[in-house]
């Protein structure tokens, strides 16, 4: 089976252009590259500058993905801010992660399970994880290694499919081979660029992944309207949950991931 997920910091549908407030043109994005799942950051409930909006209802209504999870991070004076995940896929909730670091803006990630289907079973559950790091190296470093260390991920049997996905911040590009390499992750985005949007220098949105998981392929959808949208582009990753027969050829599919991904 496999599925699209989309990684997207979509601050807080306000764009970096523009700086004008249209939740529209997060959805028109969104509707154009069809996804299955989508992990979101920087997401609004109840803010004056969102119109008080409740975004993962907005988004996963208009997407007509009938499953979702909310983190709220950030309390503001009025509202709240943080990730999102919107399915097609049932989700189970199973940690809601505090990455937060000592006189450091709050920050968190979302554990959930989604149940993909898969021939001749009922579902595949795949452990996803929607996360926005801190700004600086050593933060984030200490807050990969957190989630890594957490008990749902640490007695995780590595052929188990997972996906890191979200907004790392990772203006220097290391954490994939100083902290998810060695414990088996294979980087989907491999460096792609989607911050600023209008003139992407920088690869701050990552994917990771490692077991029972093949990539297909993973872009960046660049539009007018992708541009205009948000701050960051949005990142697309197409990935094929791999059967009990098919566990074979996980490392053939590792190893071509690279040769089959686009963008």
């Amino acid at each position: 089976m496999r599925f699209r997920l989309i990684t997207w910091n979509i601050h807080k549908g306000i764009g970096g252009l523009d700086g004008k407030y249209d939740i529209r043109r997060i959805v028109r994005a969104l509707e154009e590259c069809r996804p299955d799942i989508v992990a979101l950051q920087e997401v609004d409930e109840d803010a004056p500058r969102s119109h008080h909006h409740r975004q993962v209802d907005v988004l996963a209504d208009a997407l007509a993905l009938p499953h979702r999870a909310y983190q709220p991070n950030v309390t503001l004076r009025r509202g709240v801010y943080g990730n999102a995940i919107i399915s097609r896929f049932p989700l189970n909730l199973l940690k809601s992660l505090d990455l937060s670091i000592r006189f450091k803006k709050k920050r968190g990630a979302q554990i959930v399970s989604a149940a993909i289907p898969v021939p001749h079973a009922l579902h595949q559950p795949v452990m996803l994880v929607n996360l926005h790091l801190g700004l600086i190296e050593f933060e984030q470093k200490i807050q990969l290694r957190r989630l890594l260390a957490c008990e749902e991920v640490k007695g995780l049997a590595h052929d188990i499919p997972m996906i890191v996905a979200g907004d790392m911040n990772d203006m220097l590009g290391r954490l994939h081979r100083h902290v998810m390499e060695p414990r088996d992750f294979l980087s989907a985005s491999d460096g792609k660029n989607t911050f600023p949007a209008f003139f992407p220098m920088r690869a701050l949105d990552q994917i990771f992944y490692r077991g029972a998981v093949h990539l297909r392929r993973c872009f960046i959808p660049r539009s007018d309207v992708t541009r205009q949208a948000s701050d960051h582009l949005p990142l697309v990753a197409d990935f094929e949950v791999a059967t009990k027969h098919g566990h074979e050829a996980a490392g053939h599919a590792h190893a071509g991931a690279k040769q089959t991904a686009e963008g």
